[in-house]
């Protein structure tokens, strides 16, 4: 079932697909629910299945402000609230990752999986800091020496040679989103989370590598770690059929054969 959730005048929308215990599925940055198609086709047989188009991703509309994790936490606790969800299992890749991380800290969930998550705040060289602060510098600059239209030309240039693919493709307000989420370091709520948590993770995952799964294996307290050899930060999606029988393990007697 496709449907929708206002939440702050932002339509949330999302699919629910079978019956049972709930997992919700969390999707990662410039992706949409659509990427988790074989885990829903695989868990639906046994649990209730949302997954969830996060605000400006999808078919849910783009927030109105610029959002850091704690905004896009509450729109997924809201959700899940007026539907009456309470225990969830969550699974979340990349930036779902990091809103599994703050809704399990602060709310009870049956059990968390992490994939190629982020939440540990990356550890910049000092060729990452020339090339932001001197970009801010170029901005504020250039219009007032060549004018603004030359200036936002030569600006948009920059950005197209220097940013990542995720930051080039976005709106302005989704580029500072993205801006102020990367920089969140949640390693201070890793050891509130309770529940059972696994990590799946790529063995060459260099968007969150994987010192960030060991980092995470330390801090939350009952969680293990499976590293998947060859695989980057896709990892659910370069090994689906590693991936399904893990979680297919985890998740134990919830499962019908």
């Amino acid at each position: 079932m496709d449907a929708i959730f206002t939440y702050q005048n932002i339509e949330l929308a999302y699919t629910i697909e079978g019956e049972g215990d709930v997992v919700v599925l969390l999707h990662g940055w410039g992706c949409d629910h659509t990427i988790w198609r074989q885990t829903t086709d695989m868990l639906k047989n046994s649990h209730k299945v949302i997954a969830v188009d996060f605000a400006g991703f999808g078919n849910s509309s783009e927030p109105d402000s610029v959002w850091g994790v704690e905004e896009y936490t509450r729109s997924i606790e809201a959700l899940l609230k007026s539907l009456g969800v309470n225990y969830p299992t969550l699974i979340g890749h990349s930036f779902g990752g990091r809103v599994s991380i703050v809704y399990a800290s602060r709310n009870e969930v049956k059990r968390v999986v992490l994939t190629d998550a982020a939440g540990v705040k990356p550890r910049r060289k000092l060729g990452y800091y020339y090339k932001v602060y001197s970009f801010k510098l170029m901005r504020h600059l250039l219009p007032i020496l060549i004018g603004r239209q030359k200036a936002q030309m030569l600006i948009e240039q920059r950005r197209q040679r220097s940013g990542s693919s995720d930051y080039n493709r976005a709106t302005p307000t989704m580029r500072a989103i993205l801006s102020k989420v990367v920089n969140e370091d949640l390693c201070h709520l890793m050891s509130k989370i309770k529940a059972s948590t696994l990590l799946f993770w790529g063995e060459n995952d260099t968007a969150t590598p994987l010192s960030d799964a060991k980092r995470m294996e330390r801090l939350i307290p009952d969680a293990g770690l499976v590293t998947v050899a060859g695989a980057g930060h896709f990892s659910f999606l370069e090994n689906t059929p590693l991936f399904l029988r893990v979680v297919e393990s985890f998740l134990g007697k919830e499962m019908k054969r």
